[in-house]
């Protein structure tokens, strides 16, 4: 697959504590019609970690059914078990994902030869084409740039998406080796693309799924006038995407136009009123 433009990281819908797979299916329906270019379940924005080893496995089928072949789909496959993450990139394989998002492992705070010994791992024994998800603030490991070269001769790790919110990091990637670059933050798309990298794995594209993807594709058209005019408006959401921790004010904002409800998996809960207020705000007034 090409990883290219706007790939929506998706929420997991709730319902009285279940998986609401009517809203999920409309949501995939909303994303692909909006322009996306591929799909993500199972990212921590679709509260991957405290789903069950089931719900994990059947999201991931149930998307790739609901996408039907029309774009890819990227399940996130990570895992801070080594054996669990080539577990869960075999079973994407086998129920027709395109690719796997493999996120470093958390918690553990293995050594940059640990690291690679990880991504080699799942790349050998998943069976699907990998991209690296290198974010420090979620999991207290960064990958190095020679781990990053190193990882990148294996014939299935073909990109990385970026999200230790140094953007000088791209030009250090691109320096070294020919992987893809993908934004992993949706704030960083355009200074991202503008250094080389191809598109995004985005939180908002969940709400604004048409015009994340014209800002990725302004961006690689070399259209930055027109993108950064773009980017401006969707800035101040951008950063609203995190006023607490994602995914509570995407799912949130989800909730409040009526496309799921507003619930989430513990240790998770609702936002907290003030921070509610402001986002609630900031949608009424873009849609008047």
């Amino acid at each position: 697959m090409e990883f290219r433009g706007s790939f929506p990281a998706l929420v997991t819908p709730f319902c009285d504590g279940v998986i609401d797979w009517t809203a999920l299916e409309a949501l995939v329906e909303a994303v692909i019609e909006g322009g996306s270019a591929g799909v993500v379940p199972c990212g921590t924005t679709g509260e991957s970690p405290a789903l069950t080893h089931e719900e994990h496995d059947r999201v991931v089928f149930e998307v790739v059914r609901m996408a039907k072949g029309r774009v890819p789909v990227l399940a996130g496959t990570g895992s801070n078990s080594t054996a669990e993450a080539v577990r869960l990139t075999r079973h994407a394989k086998e129920a027709g994902a395109d690719a796997a998002l493999v996120v470093s492992p958390y918690y553990n705070k293995p050594t940059q030869e640990g690291l690679y010994r990880h991504f080699m791992t799942v790349a050998d024994e998943g069976g699907l084409p990998i991209v690296l998800y290198d974010i420090p603030g979620r999991c207290a490991v960064e990958l190095s740039l020679e781990t990053i070269e190193r990882l990148s001769r294996h014939p299935r790790i073909r990109a990385i998406k970026e999200a230790t919110g140094r953007v000088a990091k791209v030009s250090e990637i691109l320096s070294v080796c020919d992987l893809t670059v993908l934004s992993g933050d949706d704030n960083l798309t355009l200074p991202i693309c503008a250094l080389g990298g191809r598109g995004v794995v985005s939180v908002l594209a969940n709400l604004l799924p048409s015009e994340i993807s014209r800002l990725v594709a302004l961006c690689l058209e070399g259209d930055l006038v027109e993108a950064r005019k773009l980017h401006d408006r969707l800035f101040p959401l951008m950063k609203a995407m995190f006023l607490e921790t994602n995914p509570l004010p995407i799912k949130t904002a989800l909730a409040l136009e009526g496309r799921c409800a507003e619930e989430f998996r513990p240790p998770l809960y609702g936002m907290e009123a003030g921070n509610r207020e402001r986002l609630a705000s900031m949608l009424e007034s873009r849609s008047s």
